[in-house]
């Protein structure tokens, strides 16, 4: 054994190559002690068939782990022990891989991976936790079906949860299996004295689904609007999307001490406590509408996102921009489009748009990073939602509707890229979004100048459209008379720095309404008067 120092380095884009070894399945025990925690797993290996020549070196992510014992095939390997993971050489086709590790969730706090949360045992994986719990290939192009054991002290820890559907059951301990294939960072474990309330929800297909809300005993009577909320998105994605849940069980844990706001773990979303609990005597109607987003948005990853995941980081924006949408249209059919609306683009031009036009500006997919928890932004998640947005307004709602359907007929059990989705949205719909695709590898937010002039011998209306960089977008309109009725209205394809369009048959000078519903986010001037405006 050998144990050398790293220090961390920039990741590119351009740099990504597929695993030389995928998973076939995780099998996870865990004996959890309030001094320390001990890890099993037994790993199955198996080469990338998908190349050619594929290396017999694997590297293991691993961070903060004491390592007990190591085996392949039953036998102790050579191996290279560094801080940032577990380099193997010289490995079969086919392998079995065990590992035992020591970790320290009582002291672990910077709440990734395992750790303490008022005396109860949680996890957060995403975007790289799960190394902090054992070595593995902490990538999320690597998907595996996991069997998770758990034991602990039942006079302390009476609930033992993981993904997946409940295999075993006995006081101080439980087996989990999740029969859908997951990338790391999507494991969960909760491990703790909680309240829960029961209820279950029935599919269009007619499977019964137990739901489950687990809080802190004093918090149990603040759970109700947060499971008729998990109902509702339920039932909003089957009529909607015509997508229905998977598992038998579906649970929810509110934690305090949660950084990620709310993590859409296979079957087993933890979220923080302020984006659950809520009563009519504490509670704003906001904070009603924020928390059904919320469980809405968590559940709308089931598909967008864990069906169908992230062949790496950069693609981030593939599982929150279609999420945000989702669950911005959730919120839109169940309360007021137009003031949600509103509501969303005063965000984005606040934030967003700041974000955008400053020092911390970058691409909805970037090209590089060092930690990617610094990319968790309004612009990956809210100016993504744009972007699929534009998307929708191109092609329709029933096109949307066929691209989705395709998108999960080609790419369901898979990790893809921000490209796929796109593309698969163009092939569904016989439309063109290479040069769209633009929007994802540009920062800042565009700007666009709008000059008008009417001819009243020819009732022509022309509007010469100006842009400093081509963006492809849909610039959604409305011309007005003087009484402010409709004399026109639709959508126009922008794609040039210069282009005119002619309106004709306009009797009268119109009052053109640009950017109709914020159809794009861009700056738009224009020539209207503040008469006109």
């Amino acid at each position: 054994m050998q144990q050398t120092k790293t220090h961390p380095q920039p990741i590119y884009r351009r740099d990504y190559n597929p695993s030389a070894y995928l998973i076939r399945s995780t099998d996870l025990s865990f004996e959890l002690g309030d001094e320390q925690t001990i890890v099993r797993s037994k790993i199955d290996f198996y080469q990338n068939p998908a190349l050619k020549n594929p290396s017999t070196e694997l590297f293991l992510n691993g961070v903060d782990l004491e390592l007990i014992a190591i085996l392949i095939d039953g036998v102790q390997p050579n191996y290279q022990l560094s801080e940032q993971g577990l380099l193997l050489n010289n490995l079969a086709e086919n392998f079995t891989l065990e590992i035992h590790n020591k970790i320290h969730p009582e002291a672990n706090t910077s709440l990734n991976g395992l750790y303490k949360s008022s005396g109860n045992f949680c996890s957060q994986c995403e975007a790289h936790g799960f190394r902090q719990i054992t070595y593995y290939l902490d990538r999320p192009d690597v998907l595996s079906v996991f069997t998770t054991h758990i034991k602990a002290d039942y006079g302390k820890y009476p609930i033992l949860l993981s993904n997946g559907n409940l295999v075993s059951q006995t006081n101080g301990s439980a087996t989990w299996y999740d029969p859908i294939p997951k990338p790391c960072y999507l494991f969960a474990l909760v491990a703790g004295n909680f309240a829960v309330l029961n209820d279950n929800f029935t599919t269009q297909s007619g499977r019964e689904v137990a739901l489950k809300i687990y809080v802190e005993k004093h918090n149990i009577g603040k759970t109700e609007f947060a499971m008729q909320a998990l109902k509702r998105a339920f039932k909003w994605d089957e009529e909607r999307f015509g997508l229905e849940y998977d598992l038998d069980i579906y649970m929810l844990v509110a934690v305090d001490d949660f950084n990620m706001g709310a993590m859409e773990n296979k079957g087993l979303n933890v979220f923080n406590s302020a984006c659950v609990l809520a009563d009519s005597k504490t509670a704003t109607d906001a904070n009603f509408i924020n928390i059904e987003a919320v469980i809405g948005h968590e559940y709308f990853h089931n598909w967008t996102g864990n069906r169908v995941t992230c062949r790496d980081w950069f693609q981030l924006s593939l599982k929150e921009g279609l999420t945000v949408f989702r669950d911005q249209e959730f919120t839109s059919d169940l309360h007021s489009r137009t003031v949600k609306r509103i509501d969303d683009v005063r965000r984005l031009r606040t934030h967003q748009f700041a974000e955008d036009a400053g020092p911390m500006a970058h691409p909805v997919r970037p090209e590089s990073y060092i930690e990617m928890n610094n990319f968790y932004t309004l612009t990956v998640y809210e100016k993504g939602a744009e972007i699929i947005r534009m998307i929708h307004t191109f092609i329709g709602e029933a096109g949307f509707q066929k691209g989705i359907k395709l998108y999960f007929q080609r790419f369901d059990g898979q990790a893809v890229t921000i490209d796929d989705f796109v593309k698969t949205m163009g092939v569904a719909n016989d439309f063109d979004f290479t040069k769209f695709s633009r929007w994802y590898s540009q920062s800042g937010t565009p700007k666009v100048n709008i000059s008008t002039h009417y001819d009243p011998k020819t009732h022509i209306f022309t509007a010469t459209l100006k842009q400093a960089d081509e963006r492809f977008f849909p610039l959604a309109f409305a011309l007005l008379d003087k009484s402010g009725n409709e004399l026109q209205s639709g959508v126009l394809t922008v794609s040039d720095k210069c282009q005119n369009f002619v309106f004709e048959g306009i009797k009268t000078r119109p009052t053109p309404s640009w950017l109709c519903g914020f159809s794009a986010p861009i700056k738009l001037t224009d020539d209207l008067n503040f008469t006109q405006k």
